[in-house]
Parts: C-alpha cells; sequence; structure tokens
C-alpha cells in the first residue's frame, strides 16, 4: 500500500532536514552540504541561510570556510547561478551538470554574440590563461586575448553576467578566487581546492549521488522537482530518467493528500510518516533552498494569490516569512528595521521571536569582512 502523507507533514519534515527547525547543523560546511548548495547570488541572503541553520552561528563562517580553510568553494553551478558548495562536491556537481552543454547550442552562441569556434576557444584558453594564479575578470579577459589572438572576445567576455565563463564552472575549470582589493578573482578549482581529482567523476555516478542527495534534503520528490531545481528544466530526459533508474532500489513512492506521487529514500520513510505539522514560525532570507528547491506552483508552500509577492520578476526570491511550514509573508529590513507583509494571520509571539532572532542574526552577518 502506497504511503499516504499530507503536506504539512512533509514542509515540517524539510524544516528539520534543512535545519531550519531543530538543533542546527554544527557547522557552515555541514549546513551548505545538506542543502545541496546554497545560492549566493545576493552574498549576505547566503550568509544568513547558513547562520540561521547553525548550531552555533559566529560572524566570518563562510568567509573562513571559502579563503582559510578552502572547505566551501564559490561558483556559478545549479541552474548556472552563483552557490556556495563544499569543495569536496563541486566535481560532482560539475560532472553531473556537463551532461547539459548549452554553450554548445546555436541559439545561445548567437545570443552571446560568439561562434562555435570562438566559444571553443574560450574553454581551451581560460586553463592556460589562469595556470596557478588567481585574476580579476579585466585580467582574465586581458590573458584569454593574449593567448587566443581574439581581440572580438574581449566584449563577449566583459559584457552581462559572465555568461562565457560559466561553461567553464560547469566544467570544472574555474571558479572564485579570493577577492582582492574588494574585486572578484577567479582561479581553477584544481589549484585551489583541496584534493581536486584528475579527472571529474562517471557522471552516472554523480548524478545518482546528487539526487539522492536532495531528496535527502528537499524530498519526496519527483524528477521533474530535481531536474527544475539543478538544470533550470531543461535536463536530457534520458540522463535523468538513468539517474533515478539507478537510484531506484533506494526509493519508495509516496502520495501526498494533492494527489501528487512523489519519491523519497526509503531509509527516511518511517521518519516521514511519524512526523507531525509544524507550528512554528520562521523568517527566512531571500533565495533561500527552502524556496528555491521545491515548484513555484507548490501552492501547500506558497498560496497562488501571493506568488508574485515571493516569485518576482528577473528570477528574485523574496525574503518569506514561514508558519507551520508554510509561506504566510514576505519581509524586508528598511533603515535597520523589519518590515512585514503578512498574508495569513501568524501569532504574534511567535512571530515575535522570529523576528528578533533574524535580528540577531543579521547583526552577525553584518560582521561579515
Amino acid at each position: 500500500m502506497t504511503l499516504q502523507l499530507t503536506w504539512p507533514q512533509i514542509l515540517s519534515w524539510r524544516l528539520r532536514r534543512q535545519f531550519v527547525s531543530g538543533s542546527g547543523g554544527p557547522d557552515a560546511v555541514s549546513v551548505v552540504r545538506r542543502l545541496c548548495g546554497v545560492q549566493t547570488q545576493v552574498a549576505s541572503s547566503a550568509q544568513l541561510a547558513v547562520a540561521l541553520r547553525s548550531a552555533t552561528p559566529g560572524p566570518g563562517a563562510v568567509d573562513r570556510a571559502l579563503w582559510a580553510d578552502r572547505s566551501l568553494v564559490k561558483t556559478w553551478i545549479m541552474r548556472g547561478t552563483l552557490h556556495l558548495l563544499p569543495s569536496d562536491e563541486l566535481a560532482g556537481c560539475c560532472a553531473a551538470l556537463a551532461t547539459l552543454r548549452f554553450w554548445e547550442k546555436g541559439s545561445w552562441q548567437r545570443g552571446h554574440g560568439v561562434t562555435a569556434a570562438e566559444i571553443e576557444a574560450v574553454i581551451e584558453a581560460v586553463p592556460q590563461a589562469l595556470g596557478e594564479r588567481a585574476l580579476t575578470r579585466d585580467e582574465l579577459v586581458d590573458a584569454v586575448v593574449d593567448v587566443t589572438g581574439d581581440a572580438h572576445l574581449r566584449q563577449a567576455l566583459t559584457s552581462g553576467w559572465g555568461a562565457l565563463l560559466k561553461p567553464l564552472s560547469r566544467l570544472g575549470e574555474l571558479c572564485y578566487g579570493p577577492p582582492r582589493d574588494g574585486r572578484v578573482t577567479f582561479t581553477a578549482p584544481r589549484h585551489w581546492l583541496p584534493g581536486w581529482p584528475p579527472v571529474l567523476p562517471p557522471q552516472e555516478e554523480a548524478g545518482v549521488r546528487l539526487a539522492r542527495a536532495f531528496l535527502g534534503a528537499h524530498g519526496p520528490a519527483t524528477p521533474e522537482m530535481f531536474d527544475k531545481w539543478l538544470f533550470g528544466g531543461i535536463a536530457r530526459k534520458a540522463v535523468l530518467r538513468a539517474w533515478f533508474r539507478d537510484l531506484g532500489p533506494e526509493l519508495t513512492e509516496v502520495e501526498a493528500d494533492d494527489g501528487r506521487r512523489l519519491l523519497v529514500l526509503t531509509e527516511h520513510l518511517d521518519d516521514l510518516a511519524a512526523t507531525r505539522p509544524s507550528s512554528e514560525t520562521h523568517l527566512l532570507p531571500g533565495f533561500d533552498q527552502f524556496i528555491l528547491a521545491a515548484p513555484r506552483d507548490l501552492e501547500p508552500l506558497i498560496p497562488a494569490a501571493v506568488k508574485a509577492k515571493v516569485s518576482r520578476q528577473a528570477g528574485w526570491i523574496s525574503p518569506v516569512v514561514i508558519h507551520e511550514g508554510r509561506v504566510t509573508g514576505v519581509w524586508e529590513r528598511k533603515g535597520g528595521q523589519i518590515g512585514l507583509d503578512l498574508f495569513a494571520p501568524v501569532p504574534e509571539g511567535a512571530l515575535g521571536r522570529a523576528v528578533s532572532r533574524i535580528e540577531s542574526l543579521l547583526a552577525t552577518v553584518a560582521d561579515e569582512p
């Protein structure tokens, strides 16, 4: 018989698995590992996401892991967006994501004003240009132009959000290096990260491992939900089917109360079944994984009437108020104060405690260099 679960149960379980409720993760790397990465398009939001999930949050934790310990890495990865990842998981993520080589499509090349030959030249030139150094974007562009002898690449490499560098990050040839005088630098993972493998792992192995980790934090879910989170919903279907086929012996199908058929790791089945709906209230930062890894049309999480306030234009995900596992409002910081826009009633005492907690964590994040 298929196990029946309610969405309040599932969302409560996700909150606990993602260290939002409960005792919290032991350190920044453990939090990022459990979440399968933390989007860091806005650095302060990523730092806050890690701090609120940490058992003992403290200033500078993310930066120490990135630039001193090198146990975290910053790079373009899931959906082509900037993320924090555990350094020892980057090679596997690159292997899985490299199954979709978007830069080889004529439409992508035309959209970025380059030819297939030019993008191939960039991919070959960047590792040579970087060597063992960390270079600013301007320095890297100069070095690539020197290596290729193609001055036309300068404009393409300096425009937009680093689009021509993103294939290099997906191939494991480029990541962020330590900031220099307030400027971003880029470096090669093979020289920057401890224990970088001589070759990327097989994509079959990497994809299964990534799907397993995703279900462990963001499940129960479907392969399509995983695809949306990882590739933006454009994975090669044969690849996706193969990964879930290979993971199949570890999976059990469950049914949510809205009729959706979802997959869960069998090892988590009893824990899920025993989970009670959450009665807690939390404030989560913008671009939080609790929202990002779930479908935008998941009404038990985001009511349809307020979706536009949560998932805004240009991919912006608002900071949210969560009550009983569901989005009940958005918030922002104005002039040092937390401003709330509530869509549904939230108990005053619980809301006040959640606001106080986020205010204290924001003070910690403000101390990050």
